[in-house]
């Protein structure tokens, strides 16, 4: 069924597809076939059986979710090859010697450092320098994107809380940054200034030498004594360590604060006032700056101003006007890191209907948080666009995964797979909760979430007593007695439990890949997207939501 998602005009197929510039300047790929597989591996009635529908085969139920995930499908386009497309031949200028894990969990540094090498590169393939972040949350990415690449970025967040803090968390990153920024300065300055007493050393010695030898007395002599009277020594490795520390200093300055030389600057601006040993015949009272250093500044104040992060509050539907929450919204592109249930194929969905939108970059995640189109039959609902499905191909044919695989979907295979396991214990401890509730109190269903409890417990007793307590449900109905006769009952089966959820981990890869299709093929139906494609960008060991939609329009 996941092979039916992808049109067969020709256009897309489930190949590998590699990217390349077309004469045109356009991003486009082309693909490799795919692997042929075994006719066994989607035998379905030797998976399950076709009278009870009972699983029948684990191997074979492990082969198929395996066979329809998006790495077995070759269907990504790889990370590297996409970046070679957007920049060509050009390296990207950074500032590579920041960290953004000085200030950031390792987790989120991954994230935020993939993230937005892609949305600069696609910014600069694009001419553009407005970006708008969905779901900003603490403004990790927006910050970054802002701070490092120069890039005016507009954080939009529901949560006024998550904007206030982000608004705080930029005052201290921006200091950050001046702190990096002084202190390479004053690396420069220090080994001009060191170099510089060197040389005076070094000229007392050669001095005294020649007082006390012959004296070479030609006028070129006399005229190179005099200038090294005043001047550090500027030759061979001197000067070569001194131009790489201010290349350096250029790039970090232009790249990660917008700091930049002029290109028009002379060398006495640079250098600090007393890297200089005046003469008696060229003194110099004191440091003066050019005009052009001046109007530099001026400028760069400008440019600094252009270039900040701005976070809003607002909550995002498919129908939100920008206009109304982006006084200056120009070309910009549209991103979103982890953006939470429908607020992802939102994003999608206000790239293709706004025109000033060029490009957008979304990943996505909580996929049970996700609202279904036919998951139930529509009684009063009034929902006109729904997270699930989004391509025609589904919504004809009313396809419905439903909260249990759209829970499963946000299960990490890979985690699970290098030993960072399922939490047995706590769904274990959730299940009996359950089971209790259900007997004890008469509730099949409850709108109230337990939450994370678990780790607040000291034990199963523990659990209960908190979890019925948050729930409003009267605890002292329930003696400790018969609260550990259920504990104890469903105890020898905590073994079964684990193997279920290690089936669901296993189908977890299969039903992400259904719901990422269904959001490409969705672009991919529209008429005025130039390029589109899936891209792994980050680790799925440290961040498991790892897959981006990215897209962009055609060119007016």
């Amino acid at each position: 069924m996941l092979l039916k998602l992808l049109p067969e005009n020709g256009t897309v197929h489930l190949g590998e597809m590699w990217p390349h510039l077309s004469s045109t300047g356009c991003v486009i790929f082309t693909q490799r076939g795919a692997p042929d597989v075994a006719n066994s591996i989607t035998d379905f009635p030797k998976i399950f059986c076709e009278t009870s529908q009972k699983l029948v085969s684990v191997e074979g139920f492990a082969l198929a979710a395996k066979y329809y995930s998006i790495q077995n499908l070759g269907i990504c386009t790889p990370f590297e090859q996409l970046l070679v497309a957007l920049r060509g031949n050009q390296k990207q200028r950074t500032g590579e010697n920041v960290k953004p894990d000085e200030f950031m969990n390792l987790k989120k540094s991954h994230e935020v450092q993939a993230m937005s090498e892609v949305i600069s590169s696609v910014a600069e393939y694009c001419g553009i320098k407005q970006v708008i972040d969905l779901g900003s949350g603490k403004g990790y990415l927006s910050s970054f994107l802002s701070l490092k690449y120069g890039l005016k970025v507009y954080g939009i967040d529901s949560s006024n809380t998550n904007t206030h803090g982000a608004e705080e968390r930029n005052r201290k990153l921006k200091k950050h940054w001046k702190v990096y920024h002084t202190r390479s300065k004053l690396d420069v300055n220090g080994l001009v200034l060191k170099m510089a007493k060197e040389r005076k050393v070094q000229d007392g010695i050669n001095c005294k030498a020649d007082i006390e030898g012959d004296c070479d007395s030609s006028p070129a002599n006399q005229e190179e004594k005099c200038t090294s009277d005043f001047l550090p020594d500027f030759s061979g490795s001197v000067i070569s360590n001194i131009r790489k520390q201010m290349e350096n200093l250029h790039v970090h300055s232009h790249q990660e604060d917008n700091l930049c030389f002029g290109n028009a600057f002379s060398l006495i601006d640079l250098l600090p006032i007393n890297a200089i040993e005046p003469t008696s015949s060229c003194r110099i009272p004191k440091r003066k700056m050019s005009e052009a250093n001046k109007e530099r500044r001026k400028t760069t104040s400008k440019s600094n101003e252009s270039n900040i992060y701005s976070p809003l509050t607002s909550f995002i539907t498919a129908d939100s006007d920008l206009n109304d929450i982006i006084k200056d919204l120009e070309n910009c592109l549209m991103v979103g890191l982890h953006t939470c249930g429908d607020l992802a194929p939102n994003t999608l969905r206000i790239f293709t209907s706004k025109s000033e939108i060029k490009g957008v970059c979304s990943v996505g995640c909580c996929y049970h948080l996700l609202s279904e189109e036919f998951e139930n039959p529509p009684k009063e609902c009034t929902q006109q666009k729904w997270g699930f499905p989004m391509s025609c191909y589904l919504k004809e044919e009313r396809w419905c995964c439903g909260r249990n695989a759209r829970m499963s979907a946000c299960l990490a295979l890979e985690r699970v797979a290098v030993g960072r396991g399922l939490p047995t214990e706590s769904l274990f401890y959730r299940a009996v909760l359950q089971d209790i509730i259900k007997d004890c109190y008469g509730i099949t269903k409850c709108d109230q979430h337990v939450g994370k409890i678990y780790s607040k417990s000291s034990s199963f007793l523990d659990y209960v007593r908190k979890s019925l307590k948050k729930l409003g449900l009267d605890e002292s109905k329930l003696p400790e007695k018969i609260i550990m006769d259920y504990y104890e009952k469903y105890k020898p089966r905590m073994n079964e439990l684990e193997a279920f959820n290690m089936l669901k981990v296993v189908l977890a890869p299969c039903i992400e890949t259904l719901i990422l299709l269904d959001r490409l093929c969705y672009l991919k139906e529209q008429e005025d997207i130039a390029w589109s494609a899936l891209v792994k960008l980050f680790d799925p060991v440290k961040s498991p939501r790892c897959y981006a939609v990215i897209a962009l329009k055609k060119q007016q």
